[in-house]
């Protein structure tokens, strides 16, 4: 039996808003129709779209001024965490230097909360690493092993600000993970580094830990720059 709950008329409005946004439809710097004409554009009353346009503006991607007409906000530059979430549902419309830009963040935060993981939490850790030594070579089981990877070292760390950050990548990361490692040679990459953190995090060296993560943050980011010709 499917227990899903099927999506409130408010989230599908604001799903093809989002599109329409990302399509040009509505670009940058332009303002949205009239509140009467853009519900029936959208099938919805007005107040589902006022709920809509409520959850829009809170991720960033308008601004409703009261008396004025709501505006399209630069959503790189105004918008938020909610913003990755929305753009893994329309993967068609991300540019070709948003998968390393993305992984240039987790290079600047992996090596601390992997330095912090190992320092407070290695034994615990220990289990999962070894088990990433045997897995299935397929872009799906590196993609899911990566994501948890990190995730659990977020949570090792103590600070759950790493996690949060994190968690905002997750919908992202399940489109764009199995791309990344449909390469062998990039899930060769991540396996020695499977290996050597499960060495570094037996020996409780979680200073060496933090320079093996910024290396090989450093270098995936590389290889996917030379993966899509950027």
């Amino acid at each position: 039996m499917n227990w899903d709950t099927p999506p409130k008329p408010a989230e599908l409005a604001e799903s093809r808003l989002i599109e329409a946004i990302l399509q040009g439809q509505f670009p940058i710097g332009s303002t949205l129709p009239a509140e009467r004409e853009l519900a029936v554009r959208l099938g919805v009353t007005r107040p589902t779209l006022r709920e809509t346009l409520q959850r829009l503006a809170r991720d960033g991607w308008i601004e409703i001024n009261q008396g004025k007409a709501t505006r399209v906000n630069d959503y790189w530059q105004e918008g938020n965490l909610g913003v990755l979430g929305a753009l893994a549902r329309f993967p068609q419309h991300v540019p070709a230097n948003f998968v390393p830009n993305l992984l240039q963040v987790r290079q600047l935060l992996a090596p601390a909360y992997t330095q912090l993981a190992v320092q407070h939490a290695a034994a615990t850790l220990l289990p999962f690493l070894q088990s990433l030594t045997t897995l299935p070579d397929t872009p799906q089981a590196y993609s899911q092993a990566d994501w948890e990877l990190h995730h659990r070292l977020t949570i090792a760390s103590g600070n759950p600000i790493f996690t949060l950050i994190l968690n905002g990548f997750a919908a992202l990361y399940q489109q764009m993970g199995p791309l990344y490692f449909a390469r062998s040679d990039h899930r060769t990459h991540s396996q020695t580094f499977y290996r050597n953190l499960t060495t570094l995090a037996a020996a409780r060296d979680s200073d060496a830990a933090a320079t093996l993560t910024r290396q090989i943050m450093a270098e995936s980011v590389a290889l996917w720059q030379e993966a899509i010709g950027i």
